[in-house]
């Protein structure tokens, strides 16, 4: 083993990189902790950058602070090909698991998966340092669809927040991955005109709508290759997609694809993301200064967060989705009011709402009453499997719906 250990603080946060013969290979940032204790996705990216992971950390905290759920925010990545073998993933894994395993055992970072890994690779890795892990943990695989039904459910509510629908709009996909690629399925089933989708091969542009269903069965074929084969004669460049006379797009492939350069150059009236942090602070500056409507992203995919915790507590799908379907329908027209009313970006008033709660969760969560105490010895016997999932399931909404406040 030749990776090698540097910790430091970032402003507020808690950066540990691992370096291999002087290159970076692996992070871990920690941006907020509740007892002690963080959590966030893992990845595994051919581009590692400590600057997108800090930015991923913070945007944890923001949709844990957004929830009320009780966890501090992190984001950790190895340098590697997310679309490596099992093996190759394996190994990878298995390096940083054997370097980070203080953080891991002692559960300082809680990782979950992320870009380029999975649920079970996940638990794989935490169950190879003997850590004892849970009957129920890390069992979770629609991350992904719950982030997307959050999306859709924004961009609804903010398009009839503006007395339009979404029925008949154009709309733009940027990354036809886990999150966008039902994205698409969403909208275009509610009646919406999927026109562009990306991947990191390409993109596709039809002005009359791509089928979105053969898209579907083609990318489980042959992944981001579908550009390509789809049709050659509606290929374009990825980097154009975010500039296309479309009505909505939705970012959901990698941080910072909007940016000063093309911010300019959207036509978009507005932007409703599925990745974390797609645009730069500049960028969000310039579409509102434009009169473009930019839902923060840790708002529009807090979906993700919020649906893998209910699946965790044996909430149905089903439930789940219209659980978030009717937070967003609350929670969105609130925040384009407030916005309005102070003539400021929805971020300004997000976010400090949403630091300021998890600020308050924490306190809770820190200073447990007895009937927290009780809730979490549950928790710990349902993670164990010694609790029907059915009971708790039935026992956690009236949870869940506080924490929303619904």
């Amino acid at each position: 083993m030749t990776w090698k250990l540097e910790s430091r603080r970032r402003g507020e946060q808690h950066v540990v990189e691992a370096k291999e013969e002087g290159t970076s290979v692996a992070y871990v940032v920690i941006d907020s902790t509740i007892n002690g204790r963080s959590r966030g996705g893992l990845r595994i990216v051919p581009d590692l950058s400590e600057d997108e992971l800090s930015v991923a950390a913070r945007a944890m905290t923001l949709k844990y602070g957004l929830l009320g759920l009780p966890q501090g925010g992190a984001k950790a990545g190895i340098l590697g090909n997310g679309e490596a073998s099992p093996e190759e993933r394996r190994r990878l894994l298995s390096e940083f698991a054997a370097v980070f395993r203080p953080d891991l055992m002692q559960r300082t970072y809680q990782p979950d998966a992320d870009l380029g890994t999975r649920g079970e690779d996940i638990r794989e890795m935490m169950c190879s340092l003997g850590l004892q892990v849970k009957h129920r943990e890390w069992r979770g695989r629609h991350s992904g669809h719950f982030t997307a039904v959050s999306c859709v459910a924004a961009a609804r509510a903010a398009v009839e927040w503006r007395k339009g629908q979404l029925a008949g709009s154009k709309v733009a996909i940027e990354g036809f991955g886990s999150v966008g690629s039902v994205v698409a399925d969403l909208l275009s089933r509610g009646g919406a005109r999927v026109v562009a989708i990306s991947t990191s091969q390409g993109a596709l542009y039809d002005p009359e709508g791509l089928n979105v269903d053969r898209l579907q069965a083609m990318a489980r074929e042959m992944g981001s290759r579908i550009v390509r084969e789809y049709d050659p004669t509606l290929t374009l460049q990825r980097q154009d997609l975010p500039e296309l006379p479309v009505d909505l797009l939705c970012p959901c492939a990698r941080h910072h694809s909007l940016h000063q350069e093309n911010a300019s150059q959207i036509v978009a009236p507005m932007i409703c993301p599925g990745a974390n942090n797609p645009a730069t602070p500049e960028a969000e500056a310039t579409l509102f200064d434009r009169g473009h409507l930019f839902l923060p992203d840790f708002v529009c995919n807090s979906g993700g967060v919020l649906g893998g915790t209910m699946e965790f507590a044996g909430i149905s799908l089903e439930q789940t989705a219209s659980l978030i379907e009717e937070w967003m329908a609350r929670m969105i027209p609130d925040l384009l009011d407030q916005a309005e009313r102070r003539g400021q970006s929805v971020r300004s008033i997000a976010e400090p709402a949403a630091l300021e709660r998890h600020r308050a969760v924490r306190a809770v969560a820190e200073n447990p009453s007895l009937g927290s105490r009780l809730m979490s010895l549950a928790l710990e016997s349902h993670r164990r499997g010694w609790l029907p999932e059915s009971l708790v399931g039935a026992l956690s909404k009236p949870y869940f719906r506080r924490s929303l406040r619904l």
